[in-house]
């Protein structure tokens, strides 16, 4: 190896044309697709695209990701009916494609794209009343159980 070759290395390196970096995992950008905000303007969660993920946020962090956004919409479109009960104003919007891809999916089951997605809503209601009649029950069982004498006082005479 001559003594030269290292100075000619690095010659040619410095004239080679820069490579730019392919980062692994490199982050795309997260396209938004439903956003729920509330009546002072700030975004109480919201549902995007990266890359072929949909990925759910609520209060600036990521709850979660799927392969289908129509149940998490569904959740926003719950939380925005719970927000409304207790008195505060929010509203829910979602793009065109988000649109799309309901209808689609409502036509396939032969229902309007409102009836669809009220369906799926019901559903987050629905398991909303039965931690709510099972907390109820919980109650009444302790109340009776309250309720009942002790028959330590029989067994004795």
């Amino acid at each position: 190896m001559s003594k030269l070759s290292k100075a000619k290395r690095d010659k040619r390196k410095k004239q080679a044309p820069r490579r730019p970096f392919t980062r692994l995992n490199a982050q795309q950008p997260v396209q938004n697709h439903a956003v729920l905000v509330n009546e002072e303007g700030q975004v109480v969660a919201a549902i995007g695209l990266q890359g072929n993920e949909w990925l759910l946020a609520i209060g600036g962090q990521t709850m979660g990701n799927a392969d289908n956004p129509v149940p998490m919409l569904a959740m926003l479109k719950h939380l925005a009916n719970v927000q409304e009960k207790e008195g505060r104003k929010v509203t829910l919007e979602y793009s065109a494609a988000l649109q799309q891809m309901i209808d689609d999916l409502a036509a396939d089951e032969g229902k309007t794209a409102d009836d669809y997605l009220a369906g799926l809503v019901s559903e987050f209601e629905g398991i909303e009343g039965e931690e709510a009649v099972e907390a109820d029950a919980t109650d009444e069982t302790i109340a009776v159980a309250e309720e009942v004498p002790a028959d330590d006082d029989k067994s004795k005479a």
